[in-house]
Parts: structure tokens; sequence; C-alpha cells
């Protein structure tokens, strides 16, 4: 009986202690892989392999299958003229904020021991401070300085500006929502910048153009992400973007055309014919193929056209938009051509500006709508400009990124072609059945407000990703906006605000919460909150410190329809507290009718084992028992 009872205790006592472990989730994550150190995040991956080349009768390579980094792109093409992603370099990382140019076949970023280099969102990279720099060495290869001891670059652009440096070789790190790990890399280290490379906000250039010093050759060259990359810009609404390097799986209706290396040393496109409204602009199809021919940068900002087929492509707009009023540009230095009374809504912009169809060589066509070819104007709500030029005299006809808004573009270098897929770019990795990436890492930089609530305990110990042992939970983020617009006037666009907060800070829109909107005379008041996405309890360090950085470094831009804007008293608040109740409901339940029920099996099973043990004990015969009783009531009274 005692051998059976305490079975039934000890396994009722064992689920118990089965549940707890179940339910406290902290005891469980401690045992994630993910949370070892790791100097650069390395995802330790099992890949398929490739049969060998060439030590047997087979004749193949044994090599991993290429992956790909995947990044996120920041600012608005039309605020700063450009995007940029984040590039770490060095042992431990220095993470920088660098263009992303298709037009540039060397990536570089400002050294410590420059001597003529602009204030930028970074600090100056130090090759001192990082124990896996080494400088490139003079050789037959390269271009060398004037002592000979060490290989130099020099770069010079059409707006006049320049960066000329020495090339050195470090680690490249791309991020935590990358596949590929850190790579060896030759990059340069500027000693100089002039024009607009000097005053520009962003550190330097990311090159991704053909070439020997570009960063896809070299990967490319090391077998790590295969001949191809992807660049995807946010539309006039939401800047910001996403940037894949190495393959990736093109959609079904993406339109492919032509791109020919030989013929020029940037990346061409057979462009043919251009329609507006339908109907073809009456060109010599030969006029996109002077000079360079069609070229696409990503570097460049607007679209510029041959004398002939700008004419003609201005004249053709003009005529279906005869419903608008012709208004004066936002800058009186330039005679841009704008328009008035189209309405603030950009998703209704096809009903007062034509659609325009670019025609390749092989017939296929890339429809274009109004943010591919419009500009809003910075003075006057509800109006736009053209965004396509002429391109003076040069015969090129030079495409930049306002005609890539919204549209994925892959430059397919292995197969030479360069592919184009309209989608929504801030929803880029939903729409390609790919799961979001984490949020970016932070710059490092230092906060420029004093009213910020930064806890030195948040900042990253080293490497991009890595929250280390003791670093707090931030639940969420919260902070304060006051617009000098009136809170009537803001209410109805507080979604398309809301949105703008997600793409300027990096996080996907559900994480957004409007806390509270309210009237500060005749400005508004907005608090805001940043949640972690999901259904995560908590952010990691790196993603709330690239939001403190943002809010910090004033690196939140919005349109000047939403007046001058200050942002104000960031905070950071802890997770909710956990009781593990409300998460494992469903495993408590089921647990705990397994213990009822084992429970009142054991009592059951006692019950009958005790009922078989009564019945085994020694007994008299009734009868015997009754002739004792009757003969003892016979007995006479004394």
């Amino acid at each position: 009986m005692e051998r059976a009872s305490f079975t039934a205790t000890f396994t009722i006592v064992s689920i118990i202690i089965f549940i707890i472990i179940l339910v406290d989730n902290d005891v469980v994550s401690c045992l994630h892989f993910s949370d070892v150190p790791n100097t650069y995040n390395r995802t330790t991956m099992v890949l398929p392999l490739f049969p060998p080349k060439d030590t047997s009768s087979s004749g193949r390579l044994l090599q991993k299958i290429p992956l790909n980094a995947r990044m996120s792109l920041h600012d608005d093409l039309l605020l700063n003229g450009y995007y940029t992603t984040r590039l770490w370099i060095g042992t431990p990382p220095q993470s920088f904020a660098l263009i992303v140019d298709t037009g540039s076949t060397v990536t570089y970023v400002p050294c410590s021991t420059c001597e003529q280099c602009g204030k930028h969102q970074d600090p100056r990279f130090q090759p001192e401070m990082s124990s896996t720099y080494q400088p490139v060495k003079c050789n037959i290869d390269c271009t060398c300085d004037n002592e000979r001891e060490q290989c130099i670059y020099e770069r010079q652009y059409a707006e006049m500006s320049s960066s000329s440096g020495v090339l050195g070789q470090d680690i490249v790190s791309f991020g935590n929502q990358s596949d590929l790990e850190p790579q060896q890399a030759v990059f340069g280290c500027e000693n100089r910048e002039t024009g607009d490379l000097y005053s520009q906000h962003a550190d330097g250039i990311m090159g991704l153009g053909r070439g020997d010093l570009s960063i896809v050759d070299q990967l490319v060259e090391k077998h790590v992400i295969g001949d191809s990359f992807s660049l995807c810009y946010g539309g006039m609404d939401f800047g910001g973007g996403a940037m894949v390097l190495g393959g990736i799986k093109s959609p079904a209706d993406m339109v492919f055309t032509n791109s020919d290396p030989v013929r020029s040393p940037y990346y061409n496109i057979e462009l043919k014919e251009i329609h507006v409204a339908g109907k073809a602009l009456n060109l010599n199809p030969r006029v996109f193929d002077g000079n360079y021919g069609t070229v696409l940068d990503s570097g460049t900002t607007y679209a510029y056209l041959p004398e002939a087929a700008f004419a003609a492509f201005k004249s053709a707009v003009m005529k279906a938009v005869l419903s608008l009023k012709l208004i004066e540009g936002p800058d009186p230095n330039y005679k841009d051509i704008c328009f008035s009374g189209a309405g603030s809504d950009i998703s209704q912009l096809s009903k007062s500006f034509p659609p325009v169809d670019m025609v390749f060589s092989n017939g296929k066509k890339l429809s274009l709508s109004p943010e591919n070819y419009l500009f809003r104007h910075s003075k006057v709500r509800g109006a736009y400009c053209l965004g396509i030029f002429q391109n003076g005299k040069d015969a090129t006809t030079l495409l930049g990124g306002i005609i890539v808004r919204n549209t994925l573009v892959t430059y397919d270098r292995h197969h030479e072609m360069i592919g184009f897929w309209k989608t929504n770019c801030s929803e880029l990795w939903d729409r390609l059945n790919l799961s979001p990436p984490p949020p970016p890492l932070p710059s490092g930089s230092d906060s420029k407000h004093s009213t910020g609530n930064m806890n030195p305990t948040l900042v990253p110990s080293g490497s991009p990703g890595y929250n280390a042992p003791g670093e707090i939970k931030v639940g969420f983020i919260t902070f304060y906006m006051s617009l000098s617009v009136n809170y009537l006037d803001l209410k109805p666009y507080m979604t398309e605000l809301t949105h703008l907060i997600a793409q300027e800070l990096d996080v996907n829109f559900s994480e957004v919460h409007l806390m509270n909107l309210s009237t500060k005379g005749n400005d508004s008041l907005v608090k805001w909150a940043i949640y972690p996405a999901g259904s995560a309890n908590y952010m990691t360090n790196a993603a709330a410190m690239e939001i403190i950085h943002r809010l910090a470094e004033s690196r939140v831009h919005l349109p000047d329809t939403f007046g001058s804007y200050k942002l104000f008293e960031w905070g950071i608040e802890p997770p909710p507290k956990r009781t593990g109740w409300p998460q494992s409901y469903l495993i408590v339940v089921i647990a705990l009718s397994v213990v009822l029920i084992l429970g009142l099996s054991a009592f059951l099973g006692w019950l009958i084992w005790r009922r078989g043990q009564e019945s085994s004990l020694p007994y008299e015969r009734v009868e015997s028992v009754e002739t004792v009783v009757r003969e003892q009531e016979l007995q006479p009274l004394k």
C-alpha cells in the first residue's frame, strides 16, 4: 500500500515539475544557442555542397551554395538625394552609412588621417583601432602613392565632387539580417573630399558598379554570392527600402531587358520607346542609344533625357494635364515644370497625371506611375513637378532613383539582364515571401540631445546584434513630437504620419503606436511608442539603440507638408512582468488534466488494491459466531 501511494505521489510531483519548466520561459530561454557570444554573430549553418572539381574523374568543384546579404536602405531620395545602407568595417566593427551607388566602383569611408573631410553622421574609420586592418601594398595592378608603398585611389564625379585616399583591406560585415558571413574586402580610406561628398550627411559611398574594387565583384570573386544584386527604393510617401547582395528568386512577372557590359562600363538597358497616355513619342528609337546609351544609376536622384526626347516627353505630359494649373517651381534658380490642383493623396495621382511606359528592345515594357516621374512641390500643398529633365547636350539617357521608386530592380550580371518588378518596397520581404529582417544595428555615434534617456547598459558590446548577459530588456520606446501644424489639419493625416515614422525609424508599421494627440497653442503634440515586432515581449538591444540613435541624431525626416517639427523626451520602458500563465495556458490546462487523470487513476488503483488486501485476511465462519451469540443470550439471569 505504501509503495503504490509513493508511486502515485512521485508521478504527480514529476509532472508538476515538468509544467513549471514549460511555463518558465526564462529557464527555457537560457538554453538557446543564439545567446552564445560570437564576434560577428555568425549563424551556424549546414549547407548542401556541390560535387568536386577535379580531384577525381568527376571533374567538379566542392563549394558552398552562394548566399546573399539582405540589407535595409535608409533616408529618402528627394530629401537627401540618395539612399544609404549600413556597413561595418574592422574588428571590432566600426559602423558607416554609405550611399548605394551603381555608378561607382569603389567603396570608401573617411579615414581618421583625412586632411580634408567633411563632418558626417558617424565617426571616421580608425585603422589603428582594427586588429584586422591591413594596407594594400604597392603592386603592378594599382596606382601607388609617391613613396611607392601603398595603393591609392581617386574618383571624380559629374557634379564636380571628388574623393581620394589609400586602399586598405579589412573585415566587412553586412548586418544581422544577412545570411552572408563577414568577408575580407578592399576599400578606400579617404584622405580628401570635395564638393557634395564633403558636405553630405552620409559617410561615404558603397560602390556597386562593375570593376575589380566593386564590393559586388569582390564577393563574386570569392564565390560567396551569386553574380547579382537587387535594389528596391521606397515610394513618394515613404522613404527607405531594401537591398540584396547576391541572387534571389525573381518574381514570375518581373520584366527583364538586356544589359550589355561591353556597351559601357555602367549598367545600361535597351530602351527603344517611351509612351505617354498610351501613345508612343514620335522619336527615332536610336535617340536612347547615344553616347553611353540608357544608363541606370542609383546614385542619381532624377532622370535625364537627350534633348529631343525630353522635348517630346514634356509636350506629351503637358497635353495630358490640361485640367491642372501650371505654376512656378520651389526654387527660382531652376525652371521646374510644376502643376497644382492634383490633391495630396498619392494614390489618386493617376487620375490627374498620365501613365508612362518604357518599352525595351525585346517588346517588354515597364509601366511608370506618377510617383516615378514627379516630385512634390515643397512650397505648395498638392502640387507636383516633373522629375525628368534634359541632359544638357549629352546624348546619354540617365535614369536615376526616381524612375524605380517602389520597384524591385535586379541587376543579374551573370545573365547580362536587368529586371524590374513593381511592388511596395516597404513590404518587400513579405511580397517575396521572405521572413522580415531584424532591425539594423546602431551607428555607435554620440547622442546630440540631453533629454534622451540613454542607458549605457544598452550600448552593444561589440559585434552586431549580440546581447551580452546582464543587458536590460527594452519593452518599448516612447518619444514626443511637436509639429507646427494645427491639430484639426493634422488629424486626417495621422495614418500617413504613422507610416512615415515607421519608415524613418526602420520598423514595421504595426510597431508604431499613437499614444496621444493633443494641441499645444497653434501646434500639435504627439506622443508615440515603438513596440517590439510581432509577439516578442522585448526588443533586442541593437534594435533599441538604432531607434534611439535615429531620434538623437535627428535622422527622422518628414515632408515639408508637415511643417517644422521637433523630437524630444524619448524614454525606455521595461517589458511588462510575465506570470507565464497567459502565455502557456493551453499547456497548463492539458498538463493539469493529465495530472488529474493520473491522480484519479492512482487513487482508484489504491482502492482496488486495498479491497483486495481486505478480502485476503483470515475470518471465522458465520455459523460459529451466531452460535456463540445465541448461547450467550440463553444464560439465566442471576
